[in-house]
């Protein structure tokens, strides 16, 4: 009786934390999988205006996005968008982040400014910035012909070629505070004892930085990309505000090119599908990424 009762326990330890996370999970799931299920029930099926499924339509949806040009293009500017902003934003926030990690008079206030644009609603943030690049009276247009850069108003927002890179720098100036927080949280992890054995060992700060610094942030770094990956990807207000995807689409990304179809154009069934496709390059790429970051680990 006794040994039974001690091998019993083992399998109770074994299974207690599936037991314990039973109730999340299947919250999750309800949360996650309903609403994916009802997106493939809209996007393989006939619907009207009101949402309401007719025929099964042999996946026309699909096909319908493959042979739409603006589609396409929302799509590879999707990757431009999420490539560019993550990337700067990484750029940015490892050098801001060893700055703020430093003891110096007056860190907590930069701490705190560093931090505010995070506070603020991206809506409202891409409203201001939409004054400020606007061509008539725009405050980046008085800056420029006071310091004497240019002699003439430039419409930032009217082509293409200026309103996607000036998108882009915004996108990438309100990531940085969040992902400058996750580099704090893995630089203030190290211990100083590694950095004073290193300098006593006659190591410069690159040399520490790559010896270092770098590759004890990594678990930190992949976890911003992750996060800062799928929050770039859908995200609406920044685009939608400034330029609503135009001039004539030229600024459209995925999301806001799926707000028109469902709410401007009204199909919904195409609306859906976009929102399939991408939650499922969402879900590729994260899976992907998380695999490949784990077996470095291990290696």
């Amino acid at each position: 009786m006794m040994s039974n009762a001690i091998q019993s326990q083992p399998m109770q330890n074994r299974f207690l934390p599936y037991l314990l996370t039973l109730p999340s999970l299947f919250l999750a799931a309800v949360v996650i999988f309903w609403p994916v299920w009802d997106l493939i029930q809209i996007s393989t099926h006939d619907v009207n205006r009101f949402g309401q499924l007719r025929d099964f339509n042999d996946f026309a949806n699909f096909a319908a996005l493959t042979a739409d040009p603006d589609f396409i293009a929302a799509l590879w500017r999707t990757g431009q968008w999420t490539v560019m902003v993550v990337g700067g934003a990484l750029l940015l926030s490892i050098p801001v982040a060893m700055i703020l990690n430093t003891d110096f008079h007056g860190r907590g206030i930069a701490r705190v400014i560093i931090m505010l644009p995070w506070a603020v609603s991206l809506t409202m943030t891409a409203v201001v910035w939409r004054w400020a690049l606007s061509g008539e009276s725009g405050m980046l247009n008085s800056a420029l012909i006071g310091l004497g850069l240019i002699d003439h108003n430039i419409q930032w927002l009217a082509s293409a070629e200026t309103a996607f890179p000036m998108q882009v720098l915004i996108g990438i100036l309100v990531t940085v505070p969040f992902t400058t927080t996750i580099f704090l949280g893995g630089l203030s992890s190290i211990p100083d004892d590694l950095y004073e054995a290193a300098a006593l060992e006659g190591a410069t700060p690159l040399q520490q930085f790559r010896e270092i610094t770098f590759p004890l942030l990594k678990p930190f770094i992949n976890i911003a990309i992750v996060l800062n990956t799928i929050y770039v990807f859908n995200s609406f207000p920044i685009i939608w505000v400034m330029t609503q995807g135009g001039p004539a689409n030229s600024t459209d990304i995925l999301v806001t090119h799926l707000y028109k179809l469902a709410f401007r154009i009204g199909k919904l069934g195409e609306a859906s599908a976009v929102s399939l496709v991408m939650f499922a390059i969402l879900l590729v790429f994260t899976m992907i990424y998380v695999r490949l970051a784990m077996r470095e680990q291990r290696t």
